[in-house]
């Protein structure tokens, strides 16, 4: 955990050092990253401790003298496969209540932070809300001490019925701020100023619609008294599938299941209608002295026969009218289609969440099936073997994860198999080391390999 957690400081370093942050908030920003960090370090955890255990007893004759006392592998581990199936039972109700919570604590926690500093508020290539005051800031790099100065800034001030009414463009800014004053002075260099006026009829807007000005500095002032009340504890709403438990996660899942159902039932009627499927049953009930009577009732009709009933010039609207639909219908479907593709996306994230909180409990038991019969096999205890030995199969472990949960994400395979694969990767090598465990046989036996050969050499000799 030690290390996971220098880690994480080291990936948000750069968001909290420096921002006038105090210790206590760090801390907190800290310690609701620890749950998450337990999908980690848990099931190395539990692999490590099993390696160092069972090779230490290896390495000392203690398993020697337990089968000379009659007491099998499977007798030694049963007090251990007990602890560990409780700590998965535990594993789990800590994935599905603990980490969620931890998720939304962490969460609310950063939103809070950003509306007392404002520094840490603007993110750079991104149009950041300053909440209260009708402010949206773009900054494409932000440098220097605190990050205070900022470059090629543009801001855009809404009035209070939320009309963007003022555009202010900068080649340079600085944010300068006093411990003591509930104000923070945004300071504009070499830009411009632009702003739509309101005025009372239509004939002066046309002649003044807009005012424009160049300035070579300009400062605005932000009130901060509103944010600066902003209570650190106090928590916010999130809608991140790691925010949710087992419940929540399959109700939303149904949710978004039936939603993608109503729309793909709503765009096919759409389509349908648009599309003019309905002309054949139209067709049946024109009088038998219109163009359509003649259309055998048995087969559909071809364009040429279709056109044949109409002078050329309908024929030609008839033709730019199916483009026309055609290809509107073709701009719907692709719309739709990238709106479904997200909410496909967010419902893979849901599986994978719900599935993940399973085998990482699991995980726990395989992982210790992996470990204690290679402890006894290796017959190494202490940090040196043992650790390497740990760190490669856990490394196999979390990359498999990573680029199952990855591959899973996009769809390209199921949710089950992106958050299972890595756990059933491990069961195999977990039941195979028991059992040469079990049989008080080394990992690969190379003598039989070599006869193996041996006999083969022989036989192709005679």
């Amino acid at each position: 955990m030690f290390i996971f957690i220098f880690q994480s400081i080291w990936l948000y370093i750069d968001n909290l050092a420096g921002k006038g942050l105090d210790l206590v908030i760090i801390g907190k920003f800290i310690f609701y990253l620890l749950p998450n960090l337990t999908e980690k370090v848990l099931p190395l955890t539990v692999l490590l401790s099993s390696i160092l255990t069972f090779g230490t007893f290896a390495e000392h004759y203690e398993f020697a003298a337990m089968k000379a006392s009659g007491i099998s592998l499977q007798r030694s581990m049963r007090t251990l496969i007990v602890l560990v199936s409780v700590l998965g039972l535990v594993t789990f109700y800590f994935a599905d209540r603990i980490i969620p919570a931890a998720e939304l604590k962490s969460y609310s926690l950063k939103k809070n932070i950003a509306k007392v500093k404002p520094a840490v508020a603007i993110a750079e290539g991104l149009f950041s809300e300053f909440e209260g005051t009708g402010m949206t800031i773009l900054v494409q790099e932000k440098y220097g001490e605190n990050d205070r100065y900022l470059r090629d800034v543009t801001i855009h001030k809404k009035t209070d019925n939320q009309i963007n009414t003022t555009v202010i463009k900068a080649k340079e800014g600085e944010l300068l701020s006093s411990e003591n004053s509930n104000l923070i002075k945004l300071v504009l260099k070499d830009g411009h100023y632009y702003e739509s006026l309101s005025v009372m009829t239509s004939k002066n807007h046309q002649k003044h619609p807009y005012a424009v000005s160049n300035f070579e500095t300009y400062t605005i002032n932000i009130d901060l008294t509103e944010l600066n009340m902003v209570d650190m504890d106090e928590q916010t709403e999130g809608n991140s599938d790691k925010m949710k438990n087992v419940i929540e996660l399959r109700r939303d899942m149904d949710s978004i299941t039936n939603n993608n159902a109503v729309i793909v039932e709503a765009l096919s009627k759409n389509i349908t209608e648009r599309m003019g499927i309905q002309l054949r049953t139209i067709a049946l009930e024109t009088p038998k002295d219109s163009a359509f009577a003649a259309m055998p009732l048995d087969s559909l009709p071809t364009i040429d026969n279709v056109l044949a009933k109409f002078t050329p010039v309908q024929g030609t609207q008839i033709i730019s009218e199916a483009i026309n639909t055609i290809t509107m219908s073709a701009l719907t479907i692709q719309t739709k289609r990238k709106e479904l593709l997200i909410r496909y996306k967010i419902y893979n994230m849901h599986a994978l969440s719900l599935h993940k909180k399973y085998a990482l409990a699991l995980s726990c038991i395989v992982l210790f099936f992996v470990g204690a019969p290679l402890g006894a096999i290796i017959r190494k205890g202490g940090l040196g073997l043992p650790m390497v030995i740990a760190i490669v199969l856990f490394l196999t472990y979390y990359f498999l994860g990573v680029f199952t949960y990855n591959y899973a994400k996009e769809g390209n395979i199921s949710p089950f198999f992106g958050a299972w694969i890595p756990t059933l990767v491990m069961l195999p090598l977990g039941i195979f080391l028991t059992k040469r465990a079990t049989e008080d046989k080394g990992m690969v036996q190379f003598g039989s390999i070599i006869d193996f050969f041996k006999n083969i050499f022989v036989r192709k000799r005679k």
